[in-house]
């Protein structure tokens, strides 16, 4: 698993450290921290980001073997 962010995309509006419901997204003057460890990989920031700037990526159930 893991997450992506298009610093190049980004508006920095801050809404997907808004809506994450673990607080693993800080927005900073380098732009969004992710901290992996608070992260449940629920792709709540990546279906809120208006320039589609952040991917995340789920783990697929053969990769659990």
């Amino acid at each position: 698993m893991g997450w992506k962010w298009d610093k190049n995309k980004c508006l920095r509006c801050g809404g997907c450290v808004a809506v994450c419901p673990t607080q693993a997204l800080e927005l900073t003057e380098n732009g969004i921290e992710w901290d992996e460890s608070r992260c449940i990989h629920c792709g709540i920031c990546e279906e809120f980001c208006p320039v589609k700037a952040i991917k995340v990526k789920k783990e697929k159930k053969e990769d659990k073997k």
